[in-house]
């Protein structure tokens, strides 16, 4: 299925008037990732039906989507690198960013309404839904950096708007596509869903407690940036002093990400983030159940949970 995700994107045609337009568009998606997404999205369909390539078009589809709002993240947050290579906006600059993420979004619209037409309002809806959900992730994203203090349930609604989304729909999507009842293709959301809260909590863990030799870049940047991460708020919540001594003797990057990671300690915050992550995994595993897949299929994505909520990078 990953094959059949590099050569739909490697087949790609794009426009031949501009190619300063799509030049970023290829640069951005040969660059690789974890290609989640679209393999959910394949999987899905194969577990429905037997035939992955199917949701081909909608695989692709979702995982342009993804790599649009990579293009703009990294516009917004100023970002220098994204997957080890320049961003694009660092690359082509900011406005060359915007308009090729444009493009790349309406590309995505173009693959995901491919489809059989019996199921096409279905798809859209799903799609454009899903995209608001993850505008709005963003948008709270960005007013959290300006505040001072933020509740966990307004920081995992955060995530699952701005992450977990997606994933759910990925996997609805294939259900849909290959044919599954409604039961079938909410549980299959909400696995996707759950999984995305998980995944994203286990990223900000990493961030903080991961091995920067295996997670591939340096750790405490959450920390230095005041990120609203659950480890942070939680943090706040219960050491409120400890945390605003702990930011004022941070002189520097290795101070104040040591001060800050000993509170952490202090209060056991690793064991508790991962039992949170391991709560959601469970979530998921149990919304799987009710999709009433053959055993192969749920042995497969159930595997992929567990490899997911605790991967080291």
């Amino acid at each position: 299925m990953l094959e059949l995700v590099e050569t739909g994107l490697a087949e790609i045609k794009y426009p031949e008037r501009t190619p300063g337009l799509v030049r970023p568009i290829a640069y951005t998606l040969e660059a690789g990732g974890k290609r989640l997404r679209p393999l959910f999205v394949l999987a899905a369909c194969q577990a429905v039906c037997g035939d992955a390539e199917r949701a081909l078009r909608q695989a692709l589809a979702v995982e342009m989507f993804h790599n649009f709002t990579l293009i703009h993240d990294d516009v917004m947050d100023n970002a220098d690198r994204r997957r080890g290579r320049l961003t694009v906006h660092r690359r082509w600059g900011a406005v060359q960013a915007i308009l090729s993420g444009d493009a790349l979004l309406t590309m995505a619209t173009q693959y995901v309404a491919d489809c059989d037409r019996s199921v096409l309002p279905e798809v859209l809806d799903l799609f454009n839904r899903t995209a608001m959900e993850v505008y709005e992730g963003q948008q709270l994203d960005t007013e959290f950096e300006k505040l001072d203090r933020v509740t966990v349930a307004r920081y995992i609604e955060m995530i699952r708007l701005k992450t977990s989304v997606l994933l759910g729909c990925a996997c609805r999507m294939g259900a849909l596509v290959g044919g599954a009842d409604d039961v079938v293709q909410q549980a299959m959301y909400d696995f996707g869903m759950n999984l995305g809260v998980a995944f994203q909590l286990r990223d900000d863990w990493l961030d903080t407690f991961g091995d920067p030799a295996v997670f591939g870049k340096s750790i405490g940047g959450d920390i230095v940036n005041r990120k609203k991460t659950w480890l942070y708020i939680t943090a706040c919540r219960e050491a409120h002093d400890q945390m605003a001594r702990a930011y004022e003797r941070g002189t520097t990057k290795g101070r104040l990400v040591g001060g800050v990671k000993k509170i952490y300690e202090q209060l056991d915050l690793s064991c508790r983030c991962d039992a949170l992550i391991s709560e959601y995994c469970e979530k998921a595993l149990e919304s799987l159940d009710r999709a009433c897949l053959d055993a192969e299929s749920c042995d497969w994505f159930a595997d992929l949970a567990h490899k997911l909520s605790s991967r080291a990078k």
